[in-house]
């Protein structure tokens, strides 16, 4: 059987610092410059969920657009639209709320949630530029 990549975009607006408290505040400055903020600093998110895997002979969807959606709303959109990732979310109350680790979060929110048969991408742009995937 022929399998199909469906993606879904999404959107949110968060804030974050990067910041590791076991290094100074020189040391988090020369490592993170502008992003060490201590006022933090917001980014517009771009979010693709890239769902893979073999249509259902039955409906023809490799999974049901509405309820991804749904389900994208529910544990990414509710959870970090408009907060701030440090002081607002328990996901980065240890973790530092880089790219890297916020596309492994949103991975690991998803994936459980999403049928094994099918296979599951996270593609993040922080800017227009800049963006992760997970897994690469």
């Amino acid at each position: 059987m022929n399998k199909v990549a469906v993606f879904r975009r999404e959107h949110f607006n968060a804030a974050h610092r990067l910041h590791n408290p076991t290094l100074s505040d020189k040391e988090n400055a020369i490592l993170f410059g502008k992003c060490n903020n201590k006022n933090y600093h917001g980014h517009n998110y771009d979010l693709i969920v890239k769902v893979t895997g073999i249509p259902d002979p039955k409906t023809g969807y490799v999974i049901d657009m509405k309820i991804l959606s749904d389900l994208i709303s529910k544990e990414v959109l509710e959870r970090f639209d408009h907060k701030n990732l440090n002081l607002d979310t328990t996901d980065f109350e240890t973790l530092n709320p880089t790219a890297e680790n916020i596309v492994i979060v949103i991975y690991n929110l998803l994936r459980d949630k999403i049928d094994n048969k099918l296979d599951l991408q996270i593609r993040l742009y922080e800017t227009e530029r800049n963006f992760v995937e997970y897994p690469s």
